[in-house]
C-alpha cells in the first residue's frame, strides 16, 4: 500500500483549470510518464476538472504519485457536492450527457485511466477516482496484500506543502501491523515528527501494540511530538490487538460485532500514561478498519452510502473526507477491509 499524501487542487471555476493542468502535469513528470501518456493524463486531468466546474458547481482535486510497484504511477480523485445522478454506468458511454453536452468526457477517462470508479448519490455528490500507471499491471496484479485490503488519504492543511499526518503497513509472516500518527500542528515540524514515528514503527520488531508505542516515544523525542493509533492483527491468535494515545479515531465492524477503541491521554514523545494495556477484537471475515485523525470530525458514519462496499475503498475515504473534513487541519484516513477466511497473510 502506498502511504503518500494526496496533494489537494481546487476547481471553483475555469480560471483554475490552467494551474491545475500544469500542477498535475508536473507531479506526472516527476512520476516519469513519457510525453505520449503526459498527453493523455494532461485529457484526463481537463475532463475531470471540466466535470467538476460544470457538472459539481466547483470542488476538488487530490492527486499523489504512487510509489509502490507494480501500481507505481498517479492516483486522481475529484469530489464534488454538485446534483449526482442516479445510473453512473451509462454517463461512461460517448454520447450520453446530462447538461446537453457531446457527452465523450468520462468515456474518454475510462479509455485511458487504467483503473476508474465513479460514485454517485442523487442530491449529495460525484467521486470519480482514476488511476494511470507507468506500466500496464499483470493479469494477476491486485491492490490486496494476502487477505487484506488497505488505502489511505492523505491531505494536508489548505496552504501547507506537507502533510503532518501519515500512515504506514508493515506485513510479516505472523503478524499485521498497522499505524496512523498526526504530528501536532500542522506544517514542516508536524511532518517533521510523524514521518520519525513512522521509520520507528517500520523498523520496531516488536509484536505488542503497547511495546511499539513506547519504542516509538524513544524514537520522537527530539521532535514536537505527535498522537497516534497502532493496530496489529496477531495470525496465531486471529485477533486484532489495539493501541493509541492522543485523539485517534479507531473502529472495526464486522458481521458480529463493532468495537470504538478508546485512546489514552498523552503525547508520543512527550507523555505518556504509566500504564496502558492493548484492546482486542476477534477477527471476522469482512471486517471492515477505519482509522481517522480529529481532521475530520469525530462522528462519521460509513452507512450513509449505499452500495459503497462494492467499490475500491479509496471511495470511501474519499466520501467520509467530502462529508467529514474539518479543512482547518491535516486529514488522514485509513481504511481497511479483511477478505480470507482465516486472516492469513502469508
Amino acid at each position: 500500500m502506498d502511504n503518500s499524501a494526496h496533494t489537494q487542487f481546487r476547481a471553483p471555476d475555469r480560471s483554475y483549470l490552467a494551474q491545475l493542468k500544469k500542477g498535475v502535469g508536473q507531479m506526472a513528470i516527476k512520476a516519469g510518464f513519457q510525453p505520449q501518456r503526459l498527453a493523455e493524463i494532461d485529457i484526463i486531468v481537463a475532463e475531470m476538472a471540466t466535470n467538476l466546474i460544470k457538472h459539481g458547481g466547483g470542488g476538488e482535486l487530490l492527486v499523489r504519485h504512487i510509489q509502490t510497484t507494480p501500481q507505481a504511477g498517479l492516483e486522481l480523485i475529484s469530489i464534488d457536492s454538485g446534483p449526482g445522478m442516479t445510473d453512473t454506468t451509462r454517463v461512461f458511454q460517448d454520447g450520453i450527457s446530462t447538461t446537453n453536452t457531446l457527452g465523450q468526457g468520462l468515456g474518454s477517462i475510462k479509455r485511458l485511466a487504467d483503473q476508474v470508479q465513479l460514485f454517485s448519490i442523487k442530491g449529495w455528490g460525484t467521486i470519480l477516482l482514476a488511476r494511470i500507471f507507468l506500466h500496464p499491471l499483470p493479469d494477476n496484479a491486485s491492490i490486496r496484500l494476502s487477505g487484506f485490503e488497505f488505502r489511505s488519504l492523505l491531505v494536508a492543511k489548505p496552504g501547507e506543502t506537507l502533510c503532518g499526518d501519515g500512515v504506514y503497513v508493515k506485513i510479516t509472516p505472523t503478524h499485521l501491523k498497522l499505524f496512523l500518527g498526526d504530528g501536532l500542528g500542522h506544517g514542516p515540524e508536524a511532518y517533521l515528527a510523524v514521518q520519525t514515528a513512522v521509520n520507528a514503527f517500520r523498523l520496531c520488531p516488536d509484536h505488542r501494540p503497547v511495546d511499539i508505542l513506547r519504542q516509538m516515544h524513544r524514537s520522537v523525542t527530539k521532535t514536537r511530538g505527535l498522537v497516534g493509533s497502532v493496530v496489529v492483527y496477531d495470525v496465531a491468535s486471529q485477533q486484532w490487538n489495539w493501541c493509541g494515545v492522543g485523539n485517534i479515531t479507531t473502529r472495526i465492524s464486522g458481521p458480529m460485532a463493532t468495537k470504538n477503541f478508546l485512546s489514552y491521554n498523552g503525547i508520543i514523545g512527550m507523555n505518556l500514561p504509566a500504564t496502558m494495556n492493548d484492546h482486542t477484537l476477534p477477527f471476522e471475515r469482512g471486517q471492515l478498519l477505519i482509522m481517522c485523525s480529529d481532521g475530520l470530525q469525530s462522528r462519521w458514519d460509513p452507512t450513509k452510502y449505499p452500495h459503497i462496499h462494492r467499490y475500491d475503498l479509496s471511495i470511501l475515504a474519499a466520501a467520509l473526507y467530502k462529508d467529514y473534513a474539518r479543512q482547518t487541519d491535516d486529514s488522514s484516513l485509513f481504511v481497511g477491509r479483511s477478505q480470507g477466511d482465516h486472516g492469513r497473510i502469508s
